[in-house]
């Protein structure tokens, strides 16, 4: 019966190498979150926007995949090596084949682990890359915040905007008008409110918006 050496255990080495690099991770294919049109999105658009998301999503995972599989070879080929190393010690030249025989076993099983674990992680970068995307662009995306991304601001957002205008143009205040009462708006309210004799109470209102349109 021939024994094995060094060398017949260094092509079982790297024969393990090569079923790991047979299973290596990879750059997704696409992604595995759900994602609808947004609303009065064409199907035609919403096509556009997945392609290009797609793109984006790829790139932001650029070069994952291949960086996992050389640790996971490199794994393998370590453990072959210490294998080879300790057996050696142990048993001579026999010792050494059976060590690195060993040793590419169970570097493979450990880089097939490290490689089945990154493949988790690079898709769901990918995923969450393309569903940023896809949510910027309008799109509806579950977990994303409000599902209709595109439908129009509440009354009172308006109301505050249009009231923040006529203050801004008054001089109460300085921009932006963005709909949101914040301190800067509540006080600018409060003041113009005491300068026109209404009740103070530093909120927007239809009284408060028509008396500001009033004023030249």
């Amino acid at each position: 019966m021939r024994r094995p050496t060094w060398k017949t255990a260094g092509v079982s080495g790297m024969a393990g190498i090569g079923l790991l690099v047979s299973g290596c991770a990879q750059t997704p294919l696409g992604p595995t979150v759900q994602v609808m049109p947004g609303p009065g999105k064409s199907f035609d658009a919403f096509q556009y926007d997945h392609a290009a998301c797609k793109q984006f999503a790829e790139q932001s995972v650029a070069g994952q995949a291949q960086n996992a599989n050389l640790r996971g070879v490199g794994a393998a080929a370590l453990t072959t090596a210490l294998g080879a190393g300790l057996g050696g010690a142990i048993g001579g030249g026999r010792g050494a084949g059976i060590g690195a025989a060993s040793g590419a076993l169970g570097g493979t099983g450990i880089g097939a682990v490290s490689s089945s674990n990154a493949q988790g992680g690079i898709q769901e970068q990918y995923n969450n890359a393309f569903a940023q995307c896809m949510f910027a662009k309008g799109n509806m995306v579950p977990g994303y915040g409000p599902m209709m991304v595109n439908a129009p601001p509440p009354p009172q957002a308006d109301l505050t905007r249009a009231v923040q205008t006529q203050l801004i143009r008054l001089g109460y205040m300085r921009g932006p008008a963005d709909g949101v009462v914040g301190p800067m708006t509540g006080s600018a309210i409060s003041q113009f409110q005491s300068v026109s004799g209404m009740p103070v109470d530093g909120m927007p209102s239809p009284p408060v918006l028509a008396r500001l349109q009033a004023t030249p």
